[in-house]
């Protein structure tokens, strides 16, 4: 009796403990959850979106900016075939008043986002400057079914000017919206350049306000509020009227042109032509637009500063030079250049077919002696070139604030077996020790290794200061480059040197010309075509890479004309009036 007394207390016990349990979560847990599910009932997060930042050079010009605006918005749930006639009658006002608008096509708009899901004004026209709006505000703001909102179109007053350092905005893809949620609130996201490398910084952090609100969704109270971030603007290390300047003189040529401080990398000028003017793309590129720049043979939207990839030719021969010191040839190493040398059956001819007789390394360099090179390579081999180059930055990024920097390619046998699964031949060390074969570099590794040649160090390029790292150390004894330079200043203003006929800046210059050919030469070929007998595109790219002052390096100024010819006669002259404007702008104030 009392073991069946025992479990029917239990079983109650049991019962009463489950009742009070689920009283407890229904009355008090529950209570919780529930409370938060209802706040989202009546209260309404309004979304405070930021304004992108401006982009300023060095001395505070406007580069990119945002003009105001307006945009239009129709109320929701007009689509149906009973609100078709309300729907036309709001569209027929705007194209009245705005009659660049095309009534079809914004009626194909509102009826592509409206759903009986969506509650929300649907915007049909995402900008109208404000001069041209601001007359028909109050005629269409009195409109209950029309909403205006305030709007911003990404303007760059420098128009072509630096268009491809800049970059350009443009409508956020639904990639571009899964990776970058305050794009699907704004619209758009760098696409290029600097707009897209700094894009997290520019576009800034969005705010909000929480309203507290009836069943009529009017607003009773206001609860929290975030005001969006205005610390978006960047300045960066361009000078815009040293980049014009550069672009006047440059007219009617392709090719790029970098400066650089050599002491910290901060980038003056960097331009990449043709240029293109970057509105075209905010405002939203035309099909016949597209096609003329993606026809056009001389790469308009190639920013060929990080992307054009170029044998580099005799530039890079105070590198190779340095391989050989680095690899226990000694500084007093001699070849007798006789105009060519010949490995099995092919004949490597120097570009002086009569020679240079008598070779040492400072010779080399200032006469741009092709023999010395290929002599000096069979002692040490390429992958010894190629560990050297590879300190100097060679066959990698630069890390420079652009993005999608290639890495360029410096070549060696364990690079051949991968790319191509075949073995390195010696005449390929050979070509390649005077900067062609396989070789390919950007502009920018090469005004960076230059920036090393003048002051001992590797600088990082950067056009934003955030971008900033203190330039490396290379395991090269400085001696080695004391020779380099002796045999850069002899370039231009030795006789014989390859410039010294084109370099007439006021500012005392160290510098080394190439010219990359773009077509091989025939073995049978006796005597080398002139450049102006090629048919343009056939014709050779035009190097020449520089420091100034000599004795106080302090900048680099790196030229490169596609098809351009001969180095020191088609960059030359360019190159003297870029060192006379860094004087005249006072970046360089000793002319030795």
């Amino acid at each position: 009796m009392n073991i069946r007394l025992s479990v029917v207390y239990l079983i109650v016990l049991t019962i009463t403990i489950t009742l009070l349990s689920r009283v407890y979560f229904l009355s008090i847990k529950s209570n919780t959850y529930y409370e938060e599910l209802s706040k989202n009932n009546y209260i309404n997060r309004v979304n405070k979106i930021p304004i992108r930042g401006i982009i300023e050079d060095r001395n505070g010009e406007k580069l990119a900016i945002n003009e105001m605006g307006f945009a239009v918005l129709i109320k929701p749930h007009l689509s149906s075939h009973k609100k078709k006639e309300e729907l036309e009658k709001i569209i027929d006002l705007i194209v009245k008043h705005f009659p660049q608008y095309e009534k079809d096509k914004l009626i194909k708009e509102y009826k592509r986002e409206d759903s009986s899901y969506n509650h929300d004004f649907i915007k049909i026209i995402e900008y109208i400057p404000y001069e041209e709006f601001f007359s028909k505000y109050t005629i269409l703001s009195s409109k209950e079914s029309i909403k205006i909102e305030s709007s911003t179109k990404r303007y760059y007053p420098q128009k072509e000017v630096a268009s491809h350092i800049i970059g350009y905005v443009g409508k956020a893809s639904k990639i571009d919206i899964l990776n970058n949620q305050l794009s699907s609130y704004n619209g758009i996201i760098g696409k290029n350049g600097l707009e897209k490398f700094y894009n997290t910084k520019l576009q800034g952090e969005m705010g909000h306000k929480d309203v507290k609100v009836n069943a009529l969704n009017e607003e009773i109270e206001i609860l929290d509020s975030k005001e969006p971030s205005i610390d978006n603007n960047i300045k960066i290390t361009l000078d815009v009227k040293l980049q014009k300047y550069i672009q006047e003189i440059f007219t009617g040529k392709s090719g790029a042109v970098v400066v650089m401080d050599a002491r910290n990398g901060e980038i003056l000028s960097a331009a990449s032509f043709p240029e293109f003017d970057n509105n075209i793309f905010a405002r939203g590129i035309s099909v016949k637009e597209w096609n003329e720049m993606r026809n056009d043979f001389n790469h308009p939207f190639t920013n060929k500063i990080i992307n054009g990839l170029y044998p580099p030719g005799s530039v890079i021969k105070m590198g190779v030079a340095l391989a050989f010191l680095d690899n226990g040839i000694k500084d007093n190493f001699t070849v007798n250049c006789s105009g060519s040398i010949t490995i099995g059956n092919r004949n490597f001819r120097c570009w002086k077919s009569s020679g240079h007789g008598v070779v040492n390394f400072r010779k080399a360099i200032s006469e741009s002696c092709d023999d010395f090179f290929y002599k000096g390579s069979l002692k040490i081999g390429i992958n010894k070139i190629s560990h050297t180059l590879d300190k100097l930055g060679f066959g990698q990024q630069t890390g420079i604030d652009q993005i999608n920097e290639f890495f360029g390619v410096n070549p060696n046998k364990d690079w051949k077996e991968k790319k191509y699964n075949q073995p390195w031949y010696v005449g390929e060390t050979v070509i390649t020790s005077i900067g062609q074969g396989n070789m390919l570099v950007t502009p920018i590794q090469i005004a960076r290794y230059t920036g090393y040649v003048a002051t001992g160090k590797l600088p990082k390029p950067h056009f934003y200061k955030a971008n900033y790292e203190e330039p490396k150390e290379v395991d090269i004894p400085q001696e080695y480059l004391d020779v380099m330079r002796k045999g850069m200043f002899d370039v231009s203003y030795a006789q014989k040197g390859t410039a010294s006929r084109h370099i007439n800046s006021q500012i005392t210059i160290a510098s080394k010309t190439g010219t990359a050919q773009v077509v091989s030469i025939p073995q049978s070929e006796k005597v080398r075509m002139k450049e102006s007998e090629l048919q343009y595109y056939q014709r050779s790219h035009g190097w020449i890479t520089t420091y100034g002052p000599f004795k106080n390096p302090q900048y680099v100024v790196t030229v490169l004309e596609e098809h351009g010819g001969h180095g020191g006669e088609a960059t030359g002259e360019i190159t003297s009036k870029i060192y006379d404007k860094l004087y005249e702008l006072g970046y360089i104030t000793s002319k030795d």
